[in-house]
């Protein structure tokens, strides 16, 4: 049975030594003791333990093997495998994975490699080491085995044997004087140690003639890997004290650290939000700060990777944020890429056992010139982070947009990239808004919003609007409002007209940005290409629009409709209207009915030029009685009204069917004005003759007629103000702006801009609530006049027809051969033309009054006009009093008028 010694590996290790060199196992200890050292400081396994190292490594080995889909889905299998938080061990089960799939029938390619290394540093170092003689079983063959036994006795043979080694190796021990190899003897052969002679002859010229020349070795003569791992195991078996760390060590950490990961000496600092050296690291003060340089891309890959982490996860960040996660994943890739080419590097001098020569070795400073591209980037990503904080949709399109206003065309070529990336779901929100009119923004990134809850009548209005935070800086105001049209003039044909053309038939449909090249294309034309496809789907679609509504719906007939009814424009309409109306709208209003006034109404357009209208025209014409107040008289109530429905219905709102009411009001009130004073002209005209026989009537006639051409004056000059100046001109603009409207924005902004001119002008607008106070007081006065001169005529008519029957009753009593009259009938007539001739100066007292009560209200009106920052209404000033009678009447009116006149002097 054999024995625990015979089967350790030690034992195994010292008859390898022993039979290969031919000696006894006194005369080999030194070769033992070192290839002890050798096999200890090797023991680990050729990939360091990096999970993203070994991955890459089973991508490259799938790769190499021309298995692409299956490193792709590799790849996609580990990416799921890092998210999950059960596993602990990823780097070991990755590696066991590896290990495995090597092919067993391949011999390893690293036995040759490590049987050289030790061939070449067995001759070199053996006479180096010094001799100390143990037993196999006590010398470990790992550091771990040495860290544990270096802590059970400090007195140990064997442990103190392997601590002089490594110290002796550090150290720099002076070679041995002999020549010969190590443990071998002067002395001659004997017989039965021939073929042990042999083996070691060969051995010795193998490992002579494979040693290359170009090898590097440290200065102490021991090969450069060799010495980084023993230095890698001093550091790890110390623990107390400053340590002395290499630069091959820290270039290591510093990868770990471009990752985002402590590396044993460079760690992140809470406190100060970087990364740092241990403080208890020895290191020159140069190194310290080019670590600390490089340690800058971690902080920044950190940065990044936390911001594209929180953001990930989270759906309300909308599609355009996920665009930008994906593009900073993008670029942490390219880095990630360059990370596994300077492990690569790293590992293979690692494998190997060798230093590559200062032509190929990771340093600190070669790190720095290949990190100064990537830095950059970093840079610029963490920068956008910051920007881009708080931000979704086209508002963070446009932070990233603004970013590519640099001079730097290395920076301007990465954010455009990335705003390719980032802009594309935007302009696929653009592309299917304006081709298809559908909203598909779950996340309210586009900048155009849509209010569910409008119903159809208000669509054009209310249920689609511009959110201005999420237009992108690449667009225009003017590109963002065509866009919004474009969608909103297909939604309104569809629901709203009822027309289900195809938008293919109304625009001719380009090429979308169907993925992010696209997007990319695109913007380096954004002053063309993305500009003509807005403006021909603008065109096409407003000007199919405008057709439908003026062939379909007869929109500008109806627009002239209002204008010939509700702003009277069709005067023989008009005015046979008011005659028919007269008799009804006299009366009480509480009086009134609505059918008899429609059936009037029915009357005057058979009777008029209004029969020739279209009857979809006439149809919607109709009646309508205002809300009555006590006192009020069929005039003070009657209005007529239009009936608007469907899509007319977007350009003549409810609001706009007010302002034409109050307008109507006004004109309706006004042409009546004009109606009276026609009356009162006709009385005059009629009951000149038949008053010539009144004498003592004529002072009354007189003042009456003068009064009455005041008014006569004033109402024909606003009537020509109201007409002219205010309905005509504005009616011509309005046509002219309906001819060349774009859209039918514009023409509903025309028609609006209209109603507030004609509202202004018509001085119903609160800045002129003085003004109409006044010219209502005009109004009432003439109506005044109106009474008073019917009281008078009235007056006057009865007595004319008591002299008359008088002067007939004597006659006929003439001509039957009476007395004309008697004394006491003569008496009685002259007392009661005594009578009437008393009431004369009563009734010239009344117009007195009125015409005082009138003269002043005239007046004030003309102040508040030459006071009016409308120059139109300044202008009417001029003509109300061209004679300036009321100017010689009123003081303020001397002041401004009188300025007036100088000017005119002196022009």
């Amino acid at each position: 049975m054999a024995t625990p010694d015979q089967k350790s590996p030690n034992v195994l290790l010292q008859n390898l030594c022993c039979r290969i060199l031919g000696r006894s196992e006194a005369d080999v200890a030194q070769q033992f003791q070192y290839a002890v050292r050798v096999i200890g400081s090797n023991f680990a396994p050729t990939v360091e333990r990096d999970e993203f190292l070994v991955a890459e490594k089973i991508k490259k080995e799938l790769i190499r093997q021309r298995r692409e889909a299956d490193a792709a889905l590799f790849s996609e299998l580990h990416r799921k495998l890092h998210s999950q938080g059960v596993l602990k061990n990823k780097w070991s089960i990755l590696y066991l994975l590896l290990s495995l799939s090597e092919d067993p029938r391949r011999q390893p390619s690293k036995v040759s490699s490590y049987a050289t290394l030790f061939a070449q540093a067995l001759p070199r170092d053996a006479h180096s080491t010094p001799y100390y003689y143990a037993r196999p079983q006590t010398l470990p063959l790992s550091y771990q085995d040495r860290s544990a036994q270096s802590a059970q006795s400090s007195g140990s043979v064997g442990s103190s044997g392997i601590s002089s080694i490594g110290l002796c190796a550090l150290s720099g021990p002076a070679p041995a004087p002999q020549s010969l190899l190590p443990g071998q003897s002067n002395q001659a052969p004997g017989v039965g140690d021939c073929l042990r002679q042999q083996l070691g002859s060969r051995l010795a010229w193998t490992l002579t003639a494979n040693q290359p020349s170009s090898q590097a070795t440290t200065s102490k003569g021991v090969p450069s890997a060799v010495s980084r791992n023993m230095t890698r195991s001093r550091r790890e078996g110390d623990t107390g004290g400053t340590m002395e760390i290499t630069e091959a060590a820290l270039v290591r950490d510093i990868l770990y650290v471009f990752q985002g990961i402590d590396g044993k000496n460079i760690k992140m600092n809470n406190t100060e939000n970087c990364y740092k050296v241990e403080g208890k690291a020895n290191l020159s003060r140069s190194l310290r700060d080019t670590a600390v340089r490089l340690s800058e891309l971690g902080w920044l890959h950190n940065k990044i990777r936390r911001y594209t982490d929180q953001r990930s996860l989270d759906r309300s960040f909308g599609l355009v944020g996920q665009s930008f996660c994906a593009a900073l994943h993008q670029e942490l890739r390219e880095y990630y890429r360059l990370l596994s080419v300077l492990h690569s590097q790293l590992q293979l001098e690692d494998d190997q056992g060798v230093n590559l020569g200062l032509e190929s070795s990771l340093t600190l400073r070669r790190l720095l010139v290949w990190t100064y591209d990537p830095k950059i980037r970093l840079k610029t990503l963490a920068a956008l982070v910051d920007h881009c904080q708080g931000r979704k949709g086209g508002e963070l399109a446009s932070a990233v947009h603004a970013y590519t206003k640099t001079g730097d065309p290395y920076m301007r070529s990465l954010v455009q990239h990335i705003l390719s990336l980032v802009s594309h779901p935007v302009l696929s929100f653009l592309y299917r808004w304006i081709y298809d009119g559908e909203l598909e923004d779950t996340y309210h990134e586009f900048f155009v919003a849509s209010d569910p809850t409008v119903k159809t009548d208000r669509l054009w209005h209310d249920k689609y609007t511009l959110r201005k935070s999420m237009i992108p800086s690449f667009m225009t105001m003017d590109q963002s409002r065509k866009v919004l049209l474009i969608g909103k003039s297909i939604n309104f044909l569809h629901q709203v007209c009822h027309d289900q053309t195809p938008t293919t038939k109304m625009i001719a449909v380009t090429k979308s940005a169907e993925s992010p090249q696209d997007a990319a294309d695109l913007f380096t034309d954004l002053e063309n290409a993305f500009q003509g496809k807005i403006d021909a789907a603008y065109f096409e679609t407003s000007k199919y629009l405008l057709d439908v509504l003026n062939k379909k719906y007869s929109l500008l007939d109806h627009m002239q409709a209002m204008r010939r009814y509700l702003l009277l424009g069709q005067g023989d309409f008009i005015r046979h209207l008011m005659d028919l109306l007269k008799p009804e709208l006299v009366r009480p209003a509480t009086t009134l009915y609505q059918h008899n006034l429609t059936g009037i109404l029915e009357t005057a357009v058979r009777a008029t030029n209004a029969q020739f209208d279209s009857p979809e025209i006439l149809r919607r014409l109709d009646v309508r009685l205002l809300e009555v107040s006590p006192g009020d008289t069929g005039w003070d109530v009657f209005s007529l009204d239009y009936h608007v429905d469907g899509p007319i219905a977007t350009v003549f709102t409810r609001e706009c069917m007010s302002h034409y009411l109050r307008v109507f009001n006004f004109l309706w009130r006004a042409k009546r004005m004009e109606y009276i004073l026609t009356d009162i002209r006709k009385g005059h005209m009629c009951n000149a003759k038949l008053l010539r026989n009144m004498p003592e009537f004529s002072g009354v006639l007189h003042q009456c007629h003068i009064l009455a051409s005041e008014m006569v004056h004033f109402i024909h000059q606003m009537q020509y103000y109201i007409t002219f100046e205010v309905l005509e001109c504005s009616w011509d603009e309005l046509w002219n702006k309906v001819q060349q409207a774009q859209d039918l924005d514009h023409i509903i902004a025309a028609h609006e801009v209209f109603l507030d001119t004609i509202i202004s002008r018509c001085l119903l607008d609160s800045d002129s609530r003085a003004l109409l106070n006044q010219l209502r007081a005009v109004f009432d006065q003439i109506i005044e006049l109106q009474n008073a001169q019917d009281a008078i005529y009235r007056a006057a008519l009865e007595e004319l027809q008591r002299r008359l029957q008088f002067e007939e009753k004597k006659k006929q009593r003439e001509i039957e051969g009476q007395w004309g009259v008697t004394a006491a009938e003569e008496e009685e007539e002259n007392k009661r033309i005594g009578e009437f001739k008393e009431s004369i100066p009563k009734m010239c007292s009344q117009l007195r009054i009125l015409t005082h009560f009138y003269q002043g209200i005239v007046q004030q009106f003309l102040v508040l006009l030459t006071t009016s920052s409308d120059e139109s209404l300044r202008f009417l000033s001029f003509r109300l009093d061209f004679n300036e009678h009321y100017k010689a009447r009123e003081p303020r009116l001397r002041v401004s008028l009188g300025t007036r006149g100088r000017r005119s002097s002196h022009t």
